[in-house]
């Protein structure tokens, strides 16, 4: 086996590795990006925990079909890159988006598809999961729930001791 197979098997594996280890998934097409706008989304790619990595469409195509995956073929076409989202599902989707939208949609960058949890998600399920709220938000929100039937009994029980108390 040549050097060169054994790089591809090796890399294959390693896509193979964040595909099990990763939440979720987008492929997106780009054209026309600038060095100075790639930065910058890797930077917002990198503070939210995304991996974002442009690979050959061949060796992903290769690591899907060793997972099972299915589905993703027709979309592997022309330039690829890939985000990774290791702690949060929706991160990836949320910062493909607000960066099609920075740049008004001019098809400098296109969602293709999108994987989660084994299963393949269309451009429209993508968005979707794009405008889902962050996981800090939904923890906060349920905090926030737990809260507050806790809180009102004290206030209520705090009137109560007033009125009592004849403090009012």
């Amino acid at each position: 086996m040549s050097k060169n197979q054994e790089a591809k098997k090796v890399v294959v594996a390693e896509i193979s590795e964040k595909l099990k280890n990763c939440q979720s998934m987008v492929v997106v097409s780009y054209n026309a990006i600038t060095v100075a706008e790639v930065t910058e989304l890797r930077n917002q790619f990198r503070a939210a925990g995304v991996e974002y990595v442009v690979l050959k469409n061949t060796l992903v195509r290769r690591a899907l079909d060793d997972m099972g995956i299915t589905g993703l073929d027709s979309v592997l076409e022309g330039p690829s890159a890939f985000a990774f989202g290791m702690t949060d599902a929706v991160a990836p989707a949320k910062i493909v988006y607000d960066f099609i939208n920075k740049t008004k949609e001019d098809g400098r960058m296109t969602v293709k598809a999108g994987l989660m949890d084994g299963e393949v998600l269309d451009v429209k399920q993508v968005k979707a999961l794009s405008e889902l709220p962050s996981k800090d938000v939904l923890l906060a929100r349920v905090v926030g729930s737990l809260q507050a039937p806790v809180a009102k009994l004290v206030y209520f029980l705090e009137a109560l001791r007033k009125k009592e108390a004849g403090e009012e």
